[in-house]
């Protein structure tokens, strides 16, 4: 008999493409959960998502653009509600480490009938090599709303390896991962490491959260900016200077560390300059 498939929602975003790739490389069926997929899943259309849960046993559910949004929670409500009438088997939530609105959802997850694991995530590595903070990189200054706050930032990675771990063991039911990585950094640590890695100077330069509103609502709008100074102010005010274990728990090794992560990224070209070659 096949095996059922996994769901896995946001099956192309930094987390989602990575664990699809690690559960077809240990053999299991998967399902990808993107508005281009064959089965399509699209947050914005919920008639979209019956057919995607459709003879799931498992579904990873990563929220687009983020749990912060308004609206969110009502969709992951009726996602949860969903999943528990078709009978789904676990839900794995990705979650973020000291927002109010994650914390809502994460109970949502927690109430909803349905087996369930909790992802709960430091501010991401791959923010700087994937994301919306390359440029900056590139371009040599990190302008972020952190003073000398320290974050514990974590390698997509790790988070996917949980992930794909509690989709497939029924050790982690019912379990919240605090994933972080190993140590805490300021930011001008992280512009020191990447200036390693990358050969090029990059520094930190603080900003306040009025600057980092203006400049998020050049690039995407006032409602945008809204949303995301919201996640930093909460997020980047000393609430996360601590360590979590989930990795420890989830995976039994130590979580990447920034340093590593820096020099595996710019060995796979994460920084290339493609129009001079160079690093």
């Amino acid at each position: 008999m096949q095996e059922q498939p996994i769901l896995v929602i946001g099956a192309t975003g930094k987390t989602g493409a990575r664990i699809v790739q690690l559960l077809e490389a240990r053999g299991h069926a998967v399902r990808p959960g993107a508005r281009t997929a064959p089965i399509p899943f699209d947050w914005e259309d919920e008639t979209t998502w019956r057919p995607a849960l459709t003879g799931v046993r498992a579904a990873y559910v990563s929220y687009f653009p983020d749990l912060a949004f308004p609206g969110a929670a009502e969709k992951i409500q009726a996602l949860s509600e969903l999943a528990k009438e078709m009978g789904t088997g676990r839900l794995v939530l990705l979650s973020g480490r000291g927002e109010t609105h994650a914390k809502h959802c994460e109970d949502i997850v927690r109430d909803s009938g349905v087996d369930f694991t909790l992802v709960r995530c430091a501010w991401f590595a791959q923010n700087f090599s994937e994301g919306y903070l390359r440029d900056p990189v590139m371009g040599g200054m990190l302008a972020i709303p952190a003073g000398d706050v320290r974050e514990p930032i974590v390698d997509v990675d790790d988070i996917a390896e949980v992930a794909a771990a509690a989709l497939t063991e029924d050790r982690h039911s019912g379990e919240l991962y605090e994933i972080t990585g190993p140590r805490l950094l300021h930011f001008s640590d992280a512009a020191k490491a990447l200036s390693e890695a990358t050969g090029r100077p990059v520094r930190y330069q603080p900003i306040t959260l009025q600057q980092f509103h203006d400049a998020m609502t050049a690039i995407g709008g006032g409602f945008i900016a809204d949303v995301f100074t919201h996640v930093c102010e909460e997020a980047l005010d000393g609430r996360n200077e601590w360590l979590g274990d989930g990795v420890q728990r989830a995976l039994g090794r130590a979580p990447t560390d920034f340093t590593e992560f820096c020099r595996r990224a710019a060995e796979a070209g994460a920084w290339a300059d493609t129009a001079s070659g160079r690093i």
